[in-house]
């Protein structure tokens, strides 16, 4: 059972939990974790491109030069694709990319990442953040002591405004709650920095 030192916000040690091995302890799957990470940046393509065919472009009514005895290869249409202000060959339309995974893929994932932050170092329990006023420099000096990187992802259990607006400001720091990880941004945070409320209730979600 992996054990953790708990933080305050200047760094220092508090106390030790342990984690739950069923989500924090497991092997982490590769192939799975590659599969949502795919998933998930599908499901954030727009899909809105969008060209116009041959069929679409204004113009070209008639055929340029007779068929035979130019010395020209033989054209019926000056919008086809090869012509400037032709239509685009096989142009893109607005389509859906999205794909959903099956729920124990997703969730498998989910442990598999959130282990490989255990196995990696690269988490961080922290027993409380309080912000009396909105303070971006309250919030950095805390990521300073916490020795986070450039990217860092500060999970809550709960919204809190003081704590997501102060954060909103530093480049590479992203908030989430506890009920709406994913595991992209967990892979893509260099620190992964869980209030230990939130820690509860990731456990309780996946057990």
């Amino acid at each position: 059972m992996p054990k953790v030192a708990v933080l305050d916000m200047a760094g220092k040690e508090v106390e030790q939990i342990d984690l739950s091995d069923a989500i924090f302890g497991i092997e982490p799957n590769a192939k799975v974790l590659h599969d949502a990470v795919v998933n998930y940046l599908a499901n954030q393509r727009q899909g809105t491109q969008s060209a116009l065919t041959r069929a679409e472009v204004s113009g070209g009514g008639r055929k340029p030069w007779r068929q035979k005895g130019t010395g020209h290869a033989r054209q019926g249409y000056t919008r086809a694709p090869q012509w400037t202000h032709g239509g685009i060959a096989f142009a893109p339309k607005p389509r859906d990319y999205s794909y959903s995974l099956n729920k124990k893929v997703r969730r498998l994932a989910m442990k598999s990442a959130l282990s490989s932050k255990v196995i990696d170092n690269e988490i961080v329990v922290l027993d409380r953040i309080s912000l009396e006023e909105y303070k971006t420099k309250t919030v950095a000096a805390m990521l300073k002591a916490l020795g986070a990187g450039k990217k860092a992802l500060i999970v809550l259990p709960e919204v809190n405004e003081k704590i997501i607006a102060s954060a909103a400001n530093i480049p590479g720091v992203k908030t989430a709650m506890a009920n709406t990880l994913n595991v992209y941004d967990i892979l893509n945070a260099d620190k992964f920095i869980v209030l230990k409320d939130a820690v509860a209730q990731i456990e309780e979600v996946y057990a």
